[in-house]
């Protein structure tokens, strides 16, 4: 006799053959079960990078953070960074007796720094002075044709000042002064973005929808000019008086983007650069920034 068989729903057979019922313990899922969702490994934590020993020593004595001899000798007025670099290269400059071998030195202040022997005092607040540059002098401290310099003209009790930018030796108007050389850095710097305002007479004839377009920029001889903003203010015979607000100041580039158009210019004058604007501010005379609208403004600058 055949063994009696046994009851129950019939198995379904598939690609694999019959499936075999799960049992508990197995590991099998359940039909129509959702998986569970496996738990994301912890990200490895990096291992923190050995740091610069000048910045381990400051983080343990509780200093503040230690900068580069080039960036605190220029805030502290001695000079430009490049120039500064020019120095070292000279080794004019020493820490404890011994010459500094590069700018990137890192210290936490200027203490036992000395700049031909003579010790640095720690920076003091930043100055900002206004300068109504005369036509007929150059903006640099001294020149080797022996030609006349801002520095010929500007107040003996002034202190040591570095000039924010240059102004060509005919062009006249604001240039700005200050103690500070790495705010003298900061502001010269196209990313910084700030704006300078001139007036230029030109010979010529030229249209207000010309000089319209060089809101989109130009490029003369290779180099690439960004946006300036150009009116035409009025006109006198065949001179024109047009006003321009440019942000990247390159050299000499009020004169060559007007030389562009065919014009020739005859006098050029800033008027103003940021929020600081000549005004009244007679010719060759000085007047110093407060330090409430230096402090806010500087607030404001991109860093």
């Amino acid at each position: 006799m055949e063994p009696p068989k046994k009851s129950g729903p019939p198995r379904r057979a598939g690609p694999g053959g019959p499936r075999r019922p799960s049992m508990p313990g197995s590991g099998a899922r359940p039909a129509g079960s959702r998986p569970t969702p496996r738990r994301a490994k912890p990200a490895a934590i990096p291992k923190p990078a050995n740091p610069h020993p000048a910045r381990a020593a400051a983080a343990a004595s509780g200093k503040g953070e230690p900068q580069r001899i080039a960036k605190l000798l220029a805030r502290a007025g001695v000079a430009s960074r490049r120039e500064i670099e020019r120095m070292i290269e000279g080794g004019r400059i020493a820490l404890n007796g011994e010459a500094v071998t590069t700018p990137a030195t890192l210290l936490p202040s200027l203490h036992g720094v000395t700049v031909d022997g003579v010790p640095v005092s720690q920076p003091a607040p930043t100055r900002l002075f206004l300068f109504h540059k005369p036509s007929g002098f150059l903006t640099t401290e001294r020149d080797p044709a022996g030609r006349p310099t801002i520095y010929d003209r500007l107040p003996a009790d002034l202190p040591r000042v570095m000039p924010i930018g240059r102004l060509d030796m005919t062009t006249e108007g604001l240039l700005l002064l200050t103690t500070d050389g790495e705010f003298k850095r900061q502001m010269e710097l196209p990313a910084t973005g700030v704006p300078r305002t001139y007036r230029a007479r030109a010979f010529g004839e030229v249209s207000q929808a010309q000089l319209e377009d060089l809101f989109d920029g130009l490029e003369i001889d290779g180099i690439r000019y960004g946006r300036i903003d150009a009116n035409l203010e009025r006109r006198t015979g065949r001179n024109q008086w047009i006003e321009m607000t440019l942000t990247e100041g390159k050299n000499r580039e009020v004169r060559r983007v007007l030389e562009h158009l065919g014009l020739k210019v005859n006098r050029l004058i800033r008027t103003s650069y940021g929020p600081f604007q000549l005004g009244e501010l007679a010719e060759g005379a000085v007047e110093e920034v407060r330090q409430h609208d230096l402090i806010v403004f500087r607030k404001g600058l991109k860093a």
